[in-house]
C-alpha cells in the first residue's frame, strides 16, 4: 500500500518462490505470504522501545499473547535454532538487552533497573551517566567542532503539470492514522474521525470542474487511477490535490513512480506527481 507504483510491487510479490511475513495482522502484504508468523503486540510482551529521540523506555506486558502470537525475539530465536543457528539461547527480552549492552557502547550504562524509574536517551556509556538529551552539545566530530552545511541544487520534479495532467498531487498524513492503518484502522474511534480517503481540492479548481465536497471523484496519473471523496478546502493551493496514503482500498501511492529515485538516499518520489481529476 505504501510503496510507489504498488501494482508493480504486487506483481513482484506474486513471483516470489517462498514468502514469510511476520506481523500482528493479515496485512495486504501478508496475503501474498506462504507462511505468516503471528507477532505479539506491544501490550503482549516485555522489552524496551527506543524512539527517534534516542530515549530507551521499558515496555511491560499487560496481557498474555492472544491466539498463537509470540514475541518477536521468540520467533527469531526459534527460526534461527531450527535452521541450525548458534547463539540464540535467550529466554527473555532482558537477556537480549544485556547482550546489546555488552556490544553497543552507547547502551552500556542503561539497565532494566534504571529504566524502571524513567527512560534514558543514548549515548549512555556508564551506569552513573544520566544519558544524553541532545547530541553534539560540545561540538561536532569534525575539525573545529563545527557542523558542515552542504548547499543543494534544486532539482525539478519528474513530472510537471501539462494539458493532459493539469494538477500536482502531493501526499500528507492524517493526524488520526499511522502509515497503512494496520493498527489505527482497527480503532473504532479513529475510524469515526477519518474512515475513508479524501481528495483535498482548492475551491477555484473544484468550481471549474464542477466538483463539490462529498462527491466521489477519480484521480488518474500515468501509472493508474484511484477513486476517493472530494473535500473542497482552502487548505490546498490552486493547482494542487492532496491525499493521504493510509487506506488500502484507495491505494494513492500506485499513482506515483517507482523509477524516479533520489540520487543519494534512493528514496522514490512520493510527494509530487502530475494527475488529472474527474467526477465519477
Amino acid at each position: 500500500v505504501s510503496d510507489p507504483d504498488s501494482e508493480h510491487v504486487e506483481e513482484a510479490l506474486k513471483k516470489v518462490e517462498f514468502l514469510i511475513v511476520q506481523d500482528l495482522f493479515l496485512t495486504e502484504t501478508a496475503r501474498f505470504a506462504h507462511v505468516v508468523l503471528p507477532a505479539a503486540s506491544f501490550a503482549e510482551k516485555d522489552g524496551t522501545f527506543t524512539n527517534t529521540e534516542r530515549r530507551v523506555q521499558r515496555i511491560r506486558k499487560a496481557i498474555e499473547p492472544i491466539g498463537d502470537s509470540k514475541p518477536d525475539y521468540w520467533i527469531v530465536k526459534e527460526v534461527a535454532k531450527r535452521m541450525g543457528g548458534k547463539g540464540f539461547e535467550w529466554e527473555s527480552a532482558e537477556e537480549i538487552f544485556e547482550e546489546i549492552r555488552k556490544v553497543v557502547p552507547s547502551y552500556r550504562g542503561i539497565t532494566y533497573k534504571r529504566l524502571e524509574e524513567k527512560g534514558i536517551p543514548w549515548p549512555c556509556p556508564s551506569e552513573d551517566h544520566p544519558g544524553t538529551p541532545y547530541l553534539y552539545g560540545e561540538g561536532f566530530l569534525r575539525p573545529g567542532g563545527k557542523a558542515l552545511f552542504m548547499p543543494l541544487k534544486y532539482t525539478p520534479p519528474p513530472e510537471e503539470p501539462d494539458e493532459e495532467y493539469p494538477f500536482i498531487l502531493t501526499t500528507a498524513r492524517s493526524p488520526y492514522h499511522y502509515h497503512t492503518i494496520t493498527m489505527t484502522g482497527k480503532v473504532t474511534g479513529l475510524m469515526l474521525l477519518k474512515g475513508f480517503e479524501t481528495v483535498e481540492i482548492n475551491p477555484e479548481d473544484a468550481a471549474q470542474i464542477g466538483i463539490k465536497s462529498g462527491q466521489r471523484i477519480r484521480v488518474r496519473s500515468r501509472r493508474g487511477e484511484v477513486e476517493a471523496v472530494a473535500l473542497v478546502t482552502d487548505d490546498t493551493p490552486k493547482g494542487v490535490l492532496t491525499m493521504s496514503f493510509h487506506f488500502p482500498e484507495t491505494r494513492t501511492n500506485l499513482l506515483f513512480s517507482s523509477s524516479v529515485l533520489d540520487p543519494i538516499s534512493k528514496m522514490p518520489e512520493l510527494k509530487v506527481i502530475a494527475v488529472k481529476v474527474e467526477k465519477v
